[in-house]
């Protein structure tokens, strides 16, 4: 295969960027999206021409620092994939595809298609954790939960903090990973004595960080490659509702 890259570059989070062409020759269906970007990279390097910045680490769909936009979307145009996921049999010779970093103001491009996403840091360190003392470490059976919530909160749990679902919304919007941070440990027994201040602290701290507000696009739900539901939205909405009431309580 052979196809034309429109890429864009940005020495620094306060330089200009713009996009610049790359053809990407005899390139593999079998490869993954990542694999062909280092194959262009060999290429840019042997030439004498700085690599295309991106971010990576697992491959595997799990660590979630791979993602950018391919053609307008986040992570590429196939459902519940993440872009090491994306093997380039699903496009065409002759294509011509265009990468670009995630597009928010509270994911500030550092560098080509690399973007600075500690303000997800931030807002799981506001309250996504369980601080309660309980002594040791008790045996996991002794604690019963319904397996309907268990796997509810599983669900939640899938959640890698990509940023595709920030990407993704009109309005640069984090309630789907804050909602889905905040519902993994507020189903479970463990995380119910923090549930209330949680929940606060976390939401808080998201509108800290200058995320938009989420208007019901559901964007988030259909370009995250974990599938996490906006149900999780709704939830996060009650939880917070009801942290005001127990507050003024």
């Amino acid at each position: 295969m052979n196809l034309t890259l429109k890429v864009w570059r940005q020495p620094g989070p306060g330089a200009a960027g713009r996009f610049e062409r790359y053809d990407a020759r005899d390139i593999s269906p079998d490869m993954s999206f990542l694999e062909m970007l280092d194959v262009v990279n060999e290429g840019l390097v042997a030439s004498g021409v700085e690599p295309i910045a991106f971010e990576h680490d697992c491959r595997e769909g799990i660590c979630g620092t791979c993602g950018f936009m391919i053609n307008g979307r986040a992570h590429g145009h196939l459902p519940a994939t993440t872009t090491c996921q994306l093997h380039m049999r699903h496009f065409s010779d002759g294509d011509t595809l265009v990468l670009e970093p995630w597009r928010a103001r509270a994911f500030p491009v550092l560098r080509d298609l690399i973007v600075d996403r500690n303000a997800f840091d931030r807002i799981v360190a506001a309250g996504g954790f369980v601080s309660i003392n309980t002594g040791s470490a008790p045996e996991a059976n002794e604690i019963i939960v319904e397996k309907d919530v268990a796997e509810h909160a599983f669900d939640a749990a899938t959640c890698i903090g990509c940023g595709a679902c920030v990407a993704a919304c009109p309005n640069g919007a984090a309630q789907l990973f804050t909602s889905a941070k905040v519902s993994h440990l507020g189903l479970l027994p463990q995380g119910q004595p923090e549930r209330h201040s949680r929940v606060k602290r976390m939401v808080e701290r998201m509108e800290a960080e200058r995320f938009g507000g989420c208007t019901n696009y559901a964007e988030c739900e259909a370009a995250c490659p974990k599938v996490i539901s906006i149900q999780f939205i709704a939830r996060l909405n009650r939880d917070y509702l009801r942290a005001q009431l127990h507050r003024e309580r």
